[in-house]
C-alpha cells in the first residue's frame, strides 16, 4: 500500500512539473501565407512578419508588394517565383532589410524567390546578423536616390559610411558572418554587391554562383573596409576577412562610373581586407580591371588573399594613383609609405585574355603569380614598383617559347622572375561553363 501511494505521489509530481514546464516549451514552427493564393493569407508581407514567431515560414504568393520589409527575427521568407513575386520599393529605403543592428543576435533568416526592385538604397540590406541565406532572387533597379553628378545619396542612413557613389548597391552585407548569398541575379543597380564592415566585422561568408551584371556606376562585387559607423567610433575599421567569392559572373559593371569586376579596397590605417578567396569567377567587360586591389594607407592588412581559377577578359584600365598602363586583367596596388601588408597574395590558375596587361603589380611585397594563362601579344606581368618582386615563374605566356617570344606576352619592369615558363597552357584556356 505504501509503495502504491509513493507511485501515486510520483505521478502527481510529474503531472505538476509538466504543467509548469508546458508554457516554456517552444511551439511548433508555423507556416503563414501572404497574397491571394490561399485562404486566410495576410495582405502584406510586413503584416505576416510582424506576427510570425521565430522559426516560422512565410510563403508569399505571386503579386506586386509595395513594401519595405524589415525582418528582425529568425524566419524563412519564400516567394512563389521571382518572375512574378515582386517587392516594389518605389519611394522606400529598401526592398528587404534584415536588421540585426536593432535586433541583437539576429540569426537564421532565409529569403528566396523574389524580385526586389526600385528601392532608394539597397534592394536587400543585411546588418549585424549570422547564418543568413539569400538565394535565388532578382535584385534590380535599386539605388534610386543616387545623384551621380554630385556623388551623393540623399537620405542614406548615417551607419552606411563612404557610400555616396552607390547608395549601398543591390545587396549589401555589413557586420554579417557565416551567411550565404547564392544564385541571385543582381542587375541594373548602381553597383552589384557590397561586402563591408561599417557596423561590425564581415567574415566567413560565401558569395556563390551569382550573376552580377550591368551595374554601371560601381564594381560588380566590392569588398572594402569602410570607416566605422558613428555609433561605433572611434576605432580602426572592423575588417572583411575569410570570405569566399566563387563561381560568380561579373559582367559589364562600372562602365559609367569606374568599377572592377571584383574589388578589394582599403583606404584608412588599420583597414583589414584579408584571407579572402576569389575563385572560379568570370569577369568580363568591366570598367576597371577584372580584379582590383587597392591599399591606400599605411598599416593596412591586405594579406593572404587568393585569386585563383578565374576567367578574365576585356576589362578596363585602372585609374588615378592605381593607374595601369592600359586595360588590365588583375591590378594589385599598395604603393604607400610605411608598411601595408599585401603579403601572402597568390594569383594562380587564372585565364586572362584581351587585356593590354594581364597582371599589374605595384607593391613592396613579393607577389606570387604562377600557373596562369597569360594570353596574347600584350604584357603578361608588369611590375610597376621599383622595390617589389613579382615571382612569375611557371606561367603560360601564350606560346611555347616563353615571354617575349613572337606571339607571346612579355614582362615589364624590374624584378620579374619568369623562368621557368610553361610550354603549354596551365589550365583549360576557354570560358568556364555557365554557372547558373
Amino acid at each position: 500500500m505504501q509503495h502504491r501511494l509513493s507511485f501515486v505521489r510520483l505521478g502527481m509530481a510529474l503531472a505538476i512539473f509538466m504543467a509548469v514546464l508546458a508554457p516554456a516549451l517552444p511551439a511548433a514552427a508555423a507556416t503563414l501565407c501572404v497574397g491571394s493564393g490561399g485562404s486566410g493569407c495576410f495582405a502584406t508581407i510586413g503584416a505576416a512578419v510582424s506576427v510570425a514567431a521565430p522559426g516560422d515560414t512565410i510563403q508569399v504568393y505571386q503579386g506586386v508588394y509595395a513594401e519595405d520589409v524589415v525582418i528582425g527575427k529568425s524566419l524563412s521568407l519564400i516567394g512563389k517565383n521571382p518572375a512574378n513575386t515582386i517587392i516594389d520599393a518605389t519611394g522606400l529605403n529598401n526592398g528587404i532589410y534584415i536588421d540585426g543592428l536593432d535586433h541583437a543576435g539576429l540569426s537564421s533568416v532565409s529569403v528566396s524567390g523574389f524580385t526586389v526592385r526600385n528601392a532608394n538604397f539597397e534592394g536587400i540590406l543585411i546588418t549585424n546578423a549570422s547564418n543568413v541565406s539569400i538565394v535565388g532572387n532578382i535584385i534590380t533597379h535599386n539605388d534610386q536616390s543616387l545623384n551621380y553628378a554630385t556623388t551623393t545619396c540623399p537620405g542614406l542612413p548615417a551607419f552606411e559610411t563612404s557610400e555616396g557613389l552607390d547608395c549601398g548597391e543591390g545587396i549589401h552585407l555589413s557586420g554579417v558572418d557565416h551567411s550565404l548569398i547564392a544564385r541571385n541575379d543582381d542587375e541594373g543597380n548602381s553597383g552589384g554587391m557590397l561586402i563591408s564592415d561599417e557596423t561590425g566585422p564581415t567574415h566567413d561568408n560565401s558569395i556563390l554562383n551569382n550573376l552580377v551584371k550591368n551595374n554601371i556606376y560601381d564594381c560588380g562585387i566590392t569588398m572594402p573596409s569602410h570607416p566605422r559607423a558613428p555609433a561605433y567610433q572611434p576605432g580602426a575599421p572592423f575588417g572583411v576577412y575569410f570570405n569566399t567569392v566563387m563561381g560568380n559572373e561579373s559582367i559589364g559593371n562600372g562602365t559609367a562610373g569606374g568599377g572592377a569586376g571584383i574589388g578589394m579596397f582599403g583606404f584608412l590605417p588599420g583597414a583589414r581586407v584579408s584571407d579572402n578567396t576569389v575563385s572560379g569567377n568570370i569577369m568580363i567587360g568591366n570598367g576597371l580591371p577584372g580584379f582590383a586591389m587597392h591599399a591606400h594607407s599605411p598599416f593596412e592588412n591586405m594579406s593572404n588573399n587568393t585569386i585563383t581559377g578565374n576567367y578574365i577578359s576585356g576589362n578596363g584600365a585602372d585609374t588615378a594613383d592605381a593607374a595601369t598602363p592600359g586595360p588590365a586583367g588583375i591590378n594589385i596596388y599598395a604603393n604607400v609609405i610605411g608598411p601595408s601588408a599585401v603579403t601572402g597574395m597568390v594569383i594562380t590558375k587564372n585565364v586572362i585574355k584581351n587585356e593590354a596587361v594581364d597582371v599589374a603589380i605595384k607593391t613592396a611585397a613579393t607577389v606570387e603569380v604562377h600557373w596562369n594563362n597569360l594570353n596574347g601579344n600584350g604584357t603578361g606581368v608588369a611590375n610597376l614598383s621599383t622595390v617589389g618582386t613579382v615571382d612569375a615563374t611557371s606561367n603560360w605566356w601564350g606560346c611555347d617559347m616563353g615571354p617575349g617570344s613572337s606571339g607571346c606576352s612579355s614582362s615589364m619592369g624590374p624584378n620579374v622572375l619568369v623562368d621557368p615558363a610553361l610550354s603549354e597552357p596551365a589550365v583549360p584556356n576557354g570560358v568556364p561553363s555557365d554557372q547558373h
